[in-house]
């Protein structure tokens, strides 16, 4: 399968920052690829050398094998981007929105309205059509800004934290959007904070840290390096965790780690699940959950960066625009 985006030793300076540090990825066409990184790793930078909204210092790339510095106008020509935050102007109706695109686009005045109906009713936003988007919901905006990139039959998305503040439905009803996109051809470079949404759609995955690349594979690839399972112990009381962690320690052979009441036993052995229950029974200690667990991708994560997924959006020094 040919591969819709290719980048070759990338590299972005901000100042002293160096943002991106020799970055290689491939996206075959008709898939997902979900970049992974934590905060300022470098994840927007990516999206927006490819979409050739700023040039990289060193490096070469390309979408559908137009080079994004020597032919940037064939290449926006191929691609749709959703950002962060939403495009749309809050003053027009969604309709207005998606016709303004379509005549940018170059597409003749019924055309760009037909375009734009099409969309809606695609989206579900046909009855919302005629209201200024300043009355929308977030997961209309939302909706209604992916399918403001989808104008101009992009046959590639680059999708930059497409959910970050959705509901847990909105958020649902973005992912389906997206996997019918991707089964129609459309190819996907997905950035994302949320792991679970990476593990649902992306193909493959390629996790950066420091302007880096530090893994890729699938996500069973990814969890297959941590080996060990997790057995988590959800204690009754403060007064229990102590114990909890001891018995924790002693049978993983490093401290676990503890987060609320909850205390995560990595295991390299399930059959140590027996060693725990007789630990428990022996102290007279009840707890409220117990359960052994597969790695996560937020394990990969924490494995190969040393910290979790932070809750806030990718942050790099690069100036405003």
């Amino acid at each position: 399968m040919e591969d819709a985006i290719s980048a070759e030793g990338l590299v972005k300076h901000f100042g002293a920052t160096k943002a991106l540090n020799g970055v290689d990825l491939n996206v075959r066409r008709g898939t997902v690829l979900g970049l992974l990184g934590p905060n300022g790793a470098g994840k927007t930078t990516v999206v927006r050398i490819l979409a050739t909204l700023i040039g990289p210092d060193a490096g070469t790339a390309s979408v559908e094998g137009f080079d994004v510095q020597r032919d940037p106008h064939a290449v926006r020509q191929h691609l749709g981007l959703t950002g962060q935050y939403a495009s749309v102007d809050e003053k027009l109706t969604g309709r207005e929105n998606l016709v303004l695109i379509g005549r940018l686009l170059a597409l003749p005045r019924r055309t760009a309205r037909n375009r734009a109906d099409e969309l809606l009713a695609d989206f579900d936003l046909r009855d919302a059509a005629h209201r200024p988007v300043q009355t929308y919901s977030g997961g209309m905006r939302r909706r209604l800004d992916l399918a403001a990139s989808l104008v101009g039959h992009p046959s590639v998305l680059f999708l930059d934290e497409p959910t970050t503040g959705l509901d847990p439905r909105a958020r649902m009803d973005l992912w389906n959007l997206v996997r019918r996109l991707v089964a129609q051809g459309t190819t996907v470079l997905l950035t994302t904070q949320y792991l679970d949404e990476a593990d649902a759609l992306a193909d493959e995955l390629v996790v950066i840290d420091q302007g880096q690349v530090i893994a890729r594979g699938t996500s069973e690839e990814l969890k297959s390096r941590i080996g060990a399972q997790t057995l988590e112990l959800h204690a009754n009381s403060e007064a229990d965790l102590p114990a909890l962690v001891e018995l924790g320690g002693d049978v993983a052979g490093r401290a676990p780690e503890v987060d609320g009441l909850r205390v995560m036993v990595p295991l390299t052995d399930s059959a140590l699940l027996t060693t725990v229950v007789r630990g428990l029974d022996e102290a007279g200690i009840s707890v409220r959950e117990l359960m052994l667990r597969r790695p996560s991708l937020d394990d990969v994560f924490l494995s190969l960066t040393g910290r979790r997924v932070e809750p806030e959006s990718d942050v790099t020094t690069e100036p405003e625009s």
